[in-house]
């Protein structure tokens, strides 16, 4: 009886804290009009094969290190990649000469910086996290 008593009380904690977990929002430079993106326009977006927002407005894409928890959660839940894919798919644009990588920031801190201070920048951060420096998108 202890151990079901145990087995519950985890299953009900485990479901809190996947609950718990903040949402993703797509952030924008705050000279671009907050809107909607779909997300076939942000996957080719992310993946470097769309260089512009849908304002026309040149994009300058900024990621996290693929190992930090929410690039991580941002390419699996926004964009239906694994990091390595979306990581391979810039390799071959750079090693072929055809395109480039996103500027990579070291913390979530300097990812809404650097987006707010880049014109036609974008990136992504937890709902909590997003202040008034920055636009926000939401996904279709």
């Amino acid at each position: 009886m202890v151990i079901l008593a145990s087995i519950v009380t985890l299953l009900l904690w485990c479901g809190q804290a996947v609950h718990a977990q903040e949402s993703l929002v797509l952030i924008a430079n705050p000279s671009t009009p907050p809107g909607n993106m779909t997300r076939e326009t942000v996957r080719a977006i992310f993946a470097m094969r769309q260089r512009t927002l849908p304002s026309g407005e040149a994009a300058h894409v900024f990621v996290l290190p693929d190992k930090h928890p929410l690039h991580e959660r941002f390419t699996k839940e926004i964009l239906g990649v694994y990091p390595h894919q979306l990581r391979l798919s810039w390799d071959r644009l750079v090693f072929s000469g055809t395109g480039q990588a996103p500027n990579e920031v070291g913390s979530v801190e300097e990812m809404r910086q650097r987006v707010a201070s880049t014109p036609g920048g974008l990136g992504y951060l937890n709902k909590g996290a997003v202040d008034d420096s920055v636009s926000v998108f939401s996904v279709e």
